[in-house]
């Protein structure tokens, strides 16, 4: 095969920088870290750059069009937390370079119209400016974004919650992503809920089959009723009120993770991305569909505040628990804005940075932490012997994260891209 050696790097490794300033890659795995590059491979000089795993997305809803924007931002991974992604279908990707990678809970599990029906077509929708043509039109949409009337799968009793997650298991979803949502943070209060024991009884069939377990929860209830049910991980942070130190210590105790989804927080909070719009490190990079995307915003939850959940997210580093960057980016749907595939990632790690853990740490939550919490021994680690997924930025991230965007190559597999 052929060998690769990308000369006079900084390595971040996904924990820590390492000494050694070469890396050599043949074919799709990393060959040897340190040393002389071996005769006769290719010399890529890194001119002082900074070689970093490819970054990890830890909550998306995504799209082949979606995962190849990922890519160009350096996000060699997605993970879908809900959509289509059968084992099937990630099968005809697994190959293909020229996008990201993926892994999918498949449909999330939740109550008849429930979340997210009121912001993909359900009864609730119209109390949402979400344009329906565009979305049944959409390549960004999976089965779950269909047009009006769509009906997803439910459960409403514990028994359908356990049906519910073997067909989920037989069709290869990856993990399992459980539905906490009432709708007040999203302007539609009220929606439907699953009861307590069908939520307990779809974790634990999640838990029965080995699957990580997941919640969507966006309040400090809702939360407290994941960790109470034994959920792996939190896909969401909870904005409607500041920390307390006793939900601090219940997640802490449980052991579970949690992706914030801090750029998601902010857009519903009426932030957009238009600083990020206007970056010509992105700009030349965004479709007029996803620049228009980026600069708008959910706006649900105007009255919340950012200050608090970035303190909710220094509370619980200090406490030991695990903090995955993720982005919860879907579609080109302006009131589903201020988000955009791959773009949001950088952002995210600029909030996380913001709430107060280092660029290394920040780096770590979009890496081998993700990594690790889901169970992808192969990625997230620049390791002899794992997938070159691989970018190599201009400056030097793990003292200013917002030089991630100084994207200068990309690698998927060892095949290389210049960004």
């Amino acid at each position: 095969m052929t060998l690769t050696s990308i000369t006079n790097v900084r390595i971040f490794d996904g924990d820590t920088v390492l000494p050694a300033r070469t890396i050599t890659l043949e074919g799709p795995t990393i060959h040897s870290i340190g040393g002389p590059a071996p005769e006769g491979a290719t010399i890529i000089d890194g001119n002082g750059g900074t070689l970093l795993p490819g970054l990890i997305d830890a909550h998306t809803h995504t799209s082949v069009d979606s995962l190849r924007d990922a890519l160009r931002f350096g996000v060699t991974t997605e993970l879908e937390m809900m959509g289509h992604w059968s084992a099937e279908d990630r099968a005809g990707i697994a190959d293909d370079d020229s996008v990201a990678d993926v892994r999918s809970a498949g449909f999330g599990i939740s109550a008849p119209d429930g979340h997210p029906s009121e912001l993909l077509g359900g009864p609730q929708a119209d109390q949402h400016s979400v344009d329906q043509e565009r979305l049944g039109e959409d390549p960004a949409a999976g089965p779950q974004h269909g047009p009006h009337g769509f009906v997803m799968p439910s459960a409403t009793t514990p028994e359908e919650a356990v049906e519910f997650v073997e067909q989920l298991v037989a069709t290869g979803s990856d993990y399992i992503k459980v539905m906490i949502e009432e709708g007040s943070v999203l302007a539609s209060p009220g929606l439907p809920m699953m009861t307590n024991d069908t939520v307990v009884a779809a974790v634990q069939a999640g838990h029965k089959h080995g699957k990580t377990v997941v919640a969507h929860a966006l309040t400090l209830k809702a939360t407290r009723q994941a960790i109470d049910a034994g959920v792996d991980g939190l896909a969401h942070l909870f904005i409607d009120q500041p920390h307390t130190a006793d939900i601090i210590n219940a997640i802490a105790e449980s052991g579970a993770f949690v992706t914030p989804c801090l750029s998601l927080n902010a857009s519903i909070m009426g932030g957009t991305g238009q600083r990020f719009a206007d970056d010509p490190r992105i700009a030349s990079k965004l479709s007029p569909q996803w620049d228009e995307t980026l600069r708008s915003s959910f706006n649900t939850f105007p009255e919340g505040r950012l200050e608090d959940v970035l303190g909710t997210v220094a509370a619980l580093h200090a406490a030991g628990v695990d903090i995955l960057a993720g982005t919860d980016v879907s579609m080109p749907v302006p009131s589903l804005g201020g988000l955009a595939h791959g773009v949001s990632l950088h952002h995210e790690l600029q909030l996380v940075v913001e709430a107060g853990l280092t660029p290394i740490q920040a780096l770590h939550a979009a890496t081998s932490a993700t990594a690790r919490r889901f169970g992808l021994g192969d990625r997230g680690r620049i390791r002899v012997g794992a997938r070159a997924d691989l970018i190599l930025v201009a400056g030097d991230p793990t003292t200013d994260i917002t030089t991630t965007l100084d994207l200068r190559h990309i690698w998927r597999r060892g095949a290389h891209t210049a960004a």
